[in-house]
């Protein structure tokens, strides 16, 4: 009736003998490490910018768990960007914005990881970026 299949499926994936490939549990580390590696970035400019000394005091301490941790995930220190250096302060709102954005990713690849370490620094960093005041253009 029918003539079997000959050849192998174009949809079928060839393993190549020479390409390392990584298990979910390693894909995750490296997302979260480079995730936390985004946010201490962020939080360095942050720290460059602020003027406030509790607040400047609570960015150092951020930047110091969000290193250890990379660390921690990654096996060796991560690389820190020196501050841009301008002393443009109108960019305080978006960098404020962008570290929520990279503590939720953070907070998402943790808890997929099931990472309770992380997990509980990116909650913590989330708190950290989240306006206490709300915004009067958005409400």
């Amino acid at each position: 009736m029918y003539e079997p299949i000959r050849t192998k499926s174009v949809h079928t994936m060839a393993v190549a003998p020479g390409i390392p490939h990584r298990s979910r549990d390693e894909e995750l580390t490296i997302r979260l490490a480079g995730q936390l590696t985004a946010l201490l970035t962020v939080t360095d400019e942050l720290h460059a910018l602020t003027e406030c000394a509790t607040d400047r005091a609570a960015l150092a301490s951020a930047a110091d768990r969000i290193a250890a941790e990379v660390t921690r995930l990654s096996g060796h220190h991560p690389l820190r960007a020196e501050p841009s250096g301008t002393d443009d302060r109108t960019r305080i709102p978006a960098l404020r914005q962008r570290a929520r954005t990279l503590a939720g990713n953070a907070l998402a690849v943790a808890t997929s990881r099931d990472d309770a370490a992380a997990l509980t620094l990116a909650e913590e960093l989330l708190a950290i970026h989240t306006p206490t005041t709300p915004d009067l253009a958005t409400a």
